[in-house]
């Protein structure tokens, strides 16, 4: 305590680039609801700067591009050097690169709380032991780890060995102020199927593809909009040509009002390969869209499948059709899965929700290094 009330931590949140992206998003719905009282917070992402960029600066705190590019390391004196200044009671990590290279730096400079968000058991962990080990050894010098879901819990626990009490589940949360669903959502002569994400392989836009093809040969008239940026975004492009979708799909690029693409769709199609608790399911419960997604990691633990959405096994196509078939044959079907989806992210799903458990995260590790 001072004469001013309680102290406020001053808290450095890092991560990787400003690029889209699922962390991004959350990050930026964390800032907007930590309390100001409590706490002062800047920004610093390793490299670039990102589509996410401007939005990171209308928060009105200090943000900092550390280095121009990935490959050039100018990352390292200039983040040592915003520790320097800033003098951080919390340094806050947020994907593999500053979980890996900022939160040891952190270590060594002496701050007091390190915390790093765990996102989702990325294949990366089980297609390199380079990195799994880079991982587990990091992980070490947490102060805690914030998991997305349990799965992720449970690989932070059972397989890199962390201590069950410094892992807790803390679930993304969704801004209830900018994701308000529509008064009604008239029937349309195409019935529009929406994905929302990088267009990487983990997401299986490839697979998002051949389903708009089944329900198209099943004469059901689809429309696909893809909203995101990507690696995968030629090859993409060329698959929907070669499947006679190009009339069918819009590629959107970043879209920085996703609630009106929410707004203007049927159903939210999520045939990812891996998850963690993705903001793209969060925000269609928000809006009351319907969602078909596959049935693995936090997807599964926050959709209900039958009561608040259709989960279907990863990378079964036809699973995928025959559940979007059925929306577009029983839309109240789909309104009463979309109901239930909302009715989940008001009370449990809320970027307040996580940013209370993420201050109680906070203010104990404090308390522990503290003691």
């Amino acid at each position: 305590m001072n004469a001013d009330g309680p102290q406020k931590l001053r808290v450095l949140h890092v991560i990787d680039s400003f690029d889209l992206g699922g962390a991004q998003t959350a990050l930026l719905n964390l800032l907007r609801e930590l309390d100001p009282a409590r706490h002062v917070c800047e920004v610093a992402c390793m490299h670039g700067r990102g589509v996410f960029w401007p939005e990171f600066e209308a928060l009105q705190l200090p943000v900092h591009s550390l280095s121009p590019s990935k490959y050039a390391p100018f990352y390292l004196p200039r983040l040592a050097g915003v520790i320097a200044r800033f003098r951080p009671d919390v340094v806050h990590c947020h994907l593999f690169g500053s979980n890996w290279i900022a939160k040891p730096l952190a270590a060594l400079l002496g701050v007091p709380v390190r915390v790093n968000h765990d996102q989702c058991n990325d294949a990366l962990r089980y297609e390199s032991r380079a990195a799994f080990w880079l991982d587990r050894w990091t992980n070490r010098l947490s102060s805690h780890v914030c998991a997305v879901s349990r799965s992720t819990r449970d690989f932070l626990v059972r397989d890199e060995g962390l201590s069950p009490d410094r892992v807790s589940v803390v679930y993304n949360g969704v801004d209830l102020r900018r994701f308000e669903p529509p008064a009604s959502r008239p029937r349309r002569p195409e019935w529009t199927v929406l994905g929302v994400g990088r267009l990487t392989d983990q997401k299986n836009f490839a697979l998002f593809l051949e389903v708009l093809a089944g329900l198209s040969a099943a004469a059901v008239p689809v429309r696909g909009r893809i909203a995101g940026t990507g690696p995968q975004e030629n090859a993409l492009r060329a698959q929907a040509r070669a499947l006679g979708l190009e009339k069918r799909v819009e590629f959107l690029g970043h879209v920085t009002d996703t609630a009106r693409l929410y707004a203007e769709a049927d159903a939210l199609l999520m045939p990812s390969r891996f998850e963690g608790t993705p903001l793209t399911a969060l925000e269609a419960m928000a809006m009351r869209l319907p969602i078909v997604a596959s049935r693995l990691d936090g997807l599964a633990e926050v959709l209900d499948s039958g009561r608040d959405a259709l989960l279907v096994e990863p990378g079964d196509r036809e699973g995928f059709v025959r559940a979007l078939h059925r929306l577009w044959q029983e839309p109240a079907l789909g309104d009463a899965l979309a109901l239930a989806a909302f009715e989940k992210a008001q009370t449990e799903y809320s970027a307040r929700v996580m940013a209370t458990r993420v201050e109680s995260v906070y203010e104990s590790c404090f308390r522990e290094a503290r003691g």
